[in-house]
C-alpha cells in the first residue's frame, strides 16, 4: 500500500504472497509456490514469510529494492519516488480486516493497524556523522 498523502515523501507497506488457511482465510507463514519459485530464482532458500520480512533475507530484500528503484527511475519528480518501505509480517486478508468483501483494500483500517510502522517512516532521524559529513564545530 502506497502512503504519502499529506506526508513529506512516499513510503510503502508491502506484503509477501503467502498461503491462506483453507478454513479461516487467515494468511499463514508459508509462501505460495510462486513466491517460493521467485525466491529460488533469486538464490534464496526461503519458504516462509518470516524468513523474508524485516530484511532477514538479503537476496529478496535486494530484489524488492531493485524493483522500487526501477519504478523510481520513471518518476517525474522526487515527490513521486518511494523513499522508504517495509515488508509486513502478514498479508492483507478478509479475516484480518484489511480487505473488504470485494477484496478492496481498506486503507483507513490499514493505516490504523500499521500506525507505528508508518510513523517510523517519517520520524526525523539524526544525520549520521561520517568523514564527509562531520559534526559542526561548537
Amino acid at each position: 500500500m502506497l502512503i504519502g498523502d499529506k506526508k513529506k515523501f512516499l513510503s510503502m507497506l508491502l506484503t509477501i504472497k503467502c498461503q491462506l488457511n483453507a478454513d479461516s482465510g487467515e494468511p499463514e507463514d508459508e509462501l505460495t509456490p510462486e513466491a517460493v519459485e521467485l525466491c529460488r530464482r533469486l538464490g534464496s532458500n526461503a519458504t516462509r514469510v518470516s524468513e523474508v520480512t524485516g530484511g532477514r533475507d538479503r537476496l529478496v530484500h535486494a530484489a524488492i529494492q531493485e524493483g522500487i528503484n526501477r519504478v523510481n527511475e520513471k518518476a517525474c519528480s522526487n515527490a513521486q519516488r518511494i523513499q522508504k518501505w517495509i515488508t509486513l509480517d502478514r498479508d492483507f486478508s478478509l479475516p484480518g480486516g484489511e480487505l473488504g468483501p470485494t477484496m478492496k483494500l481498506k486503507r483507513p483500517v490499514v493505516v490504523k493497524m500499521y500506525k507505528e510502522q508508518i510513523e517510523n517512516f517519517y520520524k526525523e532521524l539524526a544525520t549520521p556523522t561520517t568523514p564527509d559529513n562531520p559534526l559542526p564545530p561548537k
